[in-house]
């Protein structure tokens, strides 16, 4: 049973830093790709960053300020988040995914966590 517990989340103002956590359990984070999404409020659920074996990779809106990473030992993904802008407020989902067929995959989604960043 594979399980995402975020955590990290708050409200910060403008300019400040937020570090979010993602534990897993029943799956290897460093063996399978690890994204983080958002959702704003009347917005859809955005991909913001993902790690794989070997990379990286960031929507535009956040390169340079966000960092995400991972810690094999503790099993937990990582996502520093730096230079928050009050756009950046959404709740924070950890996913993870695996294939089920050759175009088919389950995706597991923790519970999110809120990050408000005000002006």
């Amino acid at each position: 049973q594979v399980q995402l517990v975020e955590s990290g989340g708050g409200l910060v103002q403008a300019g400040g830093s937020l570090r979010l956590s993602c534990a897993a359990s029943g799956i290897a984070v460093a063996f399978n790709t690890m994204d983080w999404y958002r959702q704003a409020p009347g917005k859809q659920r955005e991909l913001v960053a993902t790690i794989t074996k070997s990379t990286t990779n960031y929507t535009d809106s956040v390169k340079g300020r966000f960092t995400i990473s991972r810690d094999n030992a503790k099993n937990t993904v990582y996502l520093q988040m730096d230079s928050l802008k009050p756009e950046d407020t959404a709740v924070y989902y950890c996913n993870t995914y695996v294939f089920t067929g050759w175009y088919t995959r389950r995706d597991y989604w923790g519970q999110g966590t809120q990050v408000t960043v005000s002006s």
